[in-house]
């Protein structure tokens, strides 16, 4: 048994939080002793496994505004992780004895870590260049964002492994960071089936009030722009143009996702997308969630007739994997890393990122039932092949041992060192 230590800026709900969690997850079933930091924790607005006992979490530096005035956003997310490490590199780290520091989002925090004494070993998990992620904007952001850029990619380049969630990721590290010469290891996420086998999913009108009768579309994001859940809605009233009234009256979609109530983003995009939803006539159309516990996550996964999966180049994608689990075709655009799991024609479609194709997609899968069964077999058949959590922790626990051997030669070379003298 060794002790791991995960460094996470925010466990709220999101991709990024899941990975980390099933990573911690995958450590624990080998019998490893691991513990969270981060940021900020709020036991309201958090997956289970943070707040039931599962791992022990501590906050540190939540005190450190997260904007000043709106702004400096960035600044304020690295002067918070930096502060982390710092308390780590100084408190934590030299009692805990670690072997292994898992890290992501903010490479910031890699040198700092590294102050600690002591055989650990520092893993980034890079689910997508921070520098890629930043809006365009005018001279003053370029100066703003330009020491930010060259820090981000000189502290990657201090870790001791980088991974990287797919090979689009790859491919954009590589061009994102070129003065970095060694190739990132793609892990590719995967989700906890245990909890998914020992979840029993509720009815669907005991999560929403919406009838077993009608053919669900699902779409499962955070609440935020560049997720393009507008996407979605527009596809549904599209669709409406294209099958029959009897049809038509059966199709419902449920848009749910991560609502943090005091991310402005998120308050903002959800009442757009409300909006939106008013504007194209299909209020009776689309039912809204907020922040769906486990549970009822599950549950709509389990009782949906497909997932509609909108964000373009996305870096992975976790839930498409869920519904691939559940053996429902997946609908989403042909970029980034749904190319990866989602095979075109066999275990869903890959469409443009436009109303038309997605709505197209759609209609197939509801004017032919046999195709849907058909998609989600293969999709669950893919899943058991190539994302299985199995196949996650198996990866994982390579990688650990590969650090440890790295430190069992490096004490070995510095034993005969001291030896010489």
């Amino acid at each position: 048994m060794v002790k791991i230590i995960f460094l996470h800026p925010d466990l709220g709900i999101g991709g990024a939080e899941r990975l980390v969690l099933d990573a911690a997850l995958a450590f624990k079933n080998k019998g490893h002793d691991v513990a969270f930091y981060t940021n900020h924790h709020d036991p309201t607005h958090c997956f289970a496994e943070t707040k039931d006992g599962t791992f022990p979490v501590t906050v540190i530096g939540d005190w450190i505004p997260r904007s000043i005035f709106g702004k400096f956003k960035a600044v304020c997310a690295y002067a918070r992780m930096v502060f982390a490490a710092v308390y780590l590199a100084w408190y934590v780290i030299p009692v805990e004895e670690p072997t292994l520091i898992f890290c992501d989002l903010i490479s910031l925090c890699i040198p700092f870590l590294k102050m600690a004494r002591g055989p650990f070993r520092v893993v980034f998990y890079c689910h997508h260049p921070d520098k890629l992620l930043t809006t365009e904007g005018g001279v003053l952001k370029k100066i703003y964002r330009a020491p930010l850029n060259w820090l981000e990619e000189f502290t990657t380049a201090r870790a001791d492994k980088v991974l990287v969630n797919s090979k689009y990721t790859a491919r954009v590290y590589q061009d994102a960071f070129q003065k970095i010469k060694d190739v990132p290891d793609i892990c590719y996420p995967s989700i906890n089936t245990e909890f998914f086998k020992r979840t029993i999913p509720k009815g669907l009108k005991e999560v929403v009030p919406v009838g077993t009768d009608k053919f669900v579309f699902l779409s499962i994001n955070r609440y935020e722009r560049k997720k393009n859940l507008k996407l979605a809605l527009e596809a549904l009233a599209e669709l409406k143009n294209i099958i029959d009234d009897s049809d038509w009256d059966r199709v419902h979609l449920i848009m749910a996702g991560g609502f943090d109530p005091i991310n402005l983003e998120n308050m903002e995009h959800f009442m757009e997308l409300t909006d939106l939803v008013t504007d194209l006539d299909i209020e009776d159309k689309v039912t809204f969630m907020k922040s769906p516990k486990d549970v009822e996550k599950v549950s709509l996964l389990y009782n949906c007739k497909a997932l509609i999966y909108t964000p373009s180049n996305e870096h992975f994608g976790i839930v498409p994997l869920e519904a691939m689990y559940y053996s429902k075709p997946v609908i989403a655009v042909n970029s980034g890393g749904p190319t990866e799991t989602v095979v075109n024609d066999v275990t869903g479609f890959l469409c443009e990122p436009n109303s038309k194709s997605f709505a197209d997609a759609m209609s197939m899968l509801i004017l032919n039932p046999e195709l849907c069964g058909r998609l989600g077999e293969a999709g669950r058949k893919r899943f058991e092949t190539k994302f299985s959590f199995e196949a996650f922790t198996n990866q994982l626990d390579g990688i650990l041992t590969r650090e440890r051997q790295i430190i069992s030669e490096a004490r070995a070379i510095e034993y005969e060192q001291r030896k010489s003298k």
